[in-house]
C-alpha cells in the first residue's frame, strides 16, 4: 500500500472522498466504462481502449495498491467522480515524463480524473484536483503530475486553471505538473 495520506474528507460540500476498496471496484470500473462511452460520444478516442476492455492503469491492482480514490455523497451509492494518485510512475508515465529533470520518483501522477456526468457542471473536477493538493499528504513527493492528449484543448485550459504549469508536450500528450512545496501538508 502507497503512503498517501488522508487528511481531509470533504471534496466539495456533501461530496467525501475515501480510498477504495476492493468492494468499490465494479462501481468505479462502470463510472470509467460510462465516461469512456461518454467521450466516444463527443467524438473522442480518449479511452476507447477502455471499452475494448484494456485497461493501462488495471484497476483491481490499483486499488490493491491504494491509488484509487472515490468521490460520493454520503447518502447516496452512486460515484460522483474517482481518481488515482499513482505513487510510483507507470511504465506510462516513464515514456512520457522520461527521467532528465532526475525529479521523475518526486512526483505522485494523477490518472483517470473522472467526474460522472451527473455531477458535471458544479465544479467537482476542479475541487478534486484541489483536493489531491490540501486533503491528501505525500510524504517525500515534491510534485503532482498529470498529461492529457494534446489536441485536448479544454483540458489544456482546464488544468493551468487549476494551477498546473504547463511542462511540454511529449508523444502528443501535454505534460503538467504543480509543486507541493507550497503546501504544508507535504
Amino acid at each position: 500500500m502507497n503512503p498517501i495520506q488522508l487528511v481531509h474528507t470533504e471534496v466539495q460540500r456533501g461530496i467525501l472522498a475515501c480510498r477504495a476498496a476492493s468492494a468499490d471496484e465494479t462501481g468505479l470500473s462502470e463510472l470509467m466504462l460510462n465516461t469512456a462511452r461518454w467521450l466516444k460520444s463527443t467524438g473522442s478516442t480518449q479511452w476507447n481502449k477502455l471499452l475494448t476492455g484494456e485497461d493501462d492503469h488495471r484497476m483491481p491492482d490499483a486499488i490493491a495498491r491504494g491509488d484509487v480514490y472515490g468521490f460520493r455523497e454520503s447518502n447516496r451509492e452512486e460515484w460522483a467522480g474517482l481518481v488515482i494518485l499513482q505513487w510510483n510512475p507507470s511504465e506510462w508515465d516513464h515514456r512520457l515524463w522520461g527521467n532528465e529533470d532526475g525529479r521523475i520518483e518526486q512526483a505522485v501522477y494523477i490518472h483517470r480524473l473522472i467526474v460522472n456526468r451527473d455531477y458535471s457542471g458544479r465544479g467537482l473536477g476542479s475541487a478534486i484536483l484541489k483536493w489531491t493538493e490540501i486533503g491528501v499528504r505525500y510524504p517525500g513527493k515534491e510534485f503532482l503530475r498529470l498529461d492529457c492528449i494534446g489536441s485536448n484543448a479544454v483540458l489544456n485550459r482546464f488544468y493551468p486553471s487549476c494551477g498546473f504549469q504547463y511542462r511540454r508536450e511529449s508523444q502528443g500528450f501535454s505534460l503538467y505538473d504543480k509543486s507541493l512545496r507550497a503546501s504544508s501538508l507535504v
